[in-house]
């Protein structure tokens, strides 16, 4: 108990330490693959915490909640309509600051199936570029994947970043 009190004073006064930031993005995905032949569109909302390393490098967590529309699907013995599909993607984030306008990152951990039933999750990536248009607001064009069990579910997405 004493050395997880002791880790937990060394990690907060580090974090308070070092310059810190917070972000909140929403974008639109079109999902790829097989996810596309289930799905037809998705809104992503994600949130990020990021501490600065070094002046290019950033390191932080991720989280948000991504979801996709169903898609009706015609099959010799009717229309039937797929079921919605969400992930709650939990994860580490890092950021390079390639320029002063370009970032390139990515998030790396698990995401949780949401919905439908039977949605398990699996292992979620996401590597993305940034476009800086002030100090307070990046466009962001992302690759967003999460490995399930026998496939994934892949998209990709586009969308805006706030700074808080």
């Amino acid at each position: 108990m004493k050395k997880l009190l002791l880790l937990s004073a060394i990690v907060v006064s580090t974090m308070t330490l070092s310059a810190q930031e917070a972000n909140i993005g929403l974008s639109g995905a079109l999902p790829i693959g097989d996810a596309g032949d289930i799905t037809t569109f998705g809104l992503n909302l994600d949130a990020n915490y990021l501490w600065e390393v070094s002046e290019q490098f950033d390191l932080g967590v991720a989280a948000g909640y991504h979801y996709y529309f169903g898609e009706d699907i015609d099959t010799p013995f009717g229309t039937f309509e797929a079921e919605d599909v969400g992930f709650l993607p939990i994860a580490a984030a890092a950021r390079f600051n390639a320029s002063e306008d370009f970032t390139i990152g990515a998030d790396v951990g698990y995401a949780l199936g949401i919905n439908p039933d039977g949605n398990d999750g699996g292992f979620y990536y996401a590597p993305k570029i940034q476009y800086s248009v002030s100090e307070a607001l990046d466009i962001v064009f992302a690759y967003k994947g999460v490995s399930l069990d026998g496939g994934s579910f892949d998209a990709i997405s586009l969308g805006i970043e706030f700074g808080l």
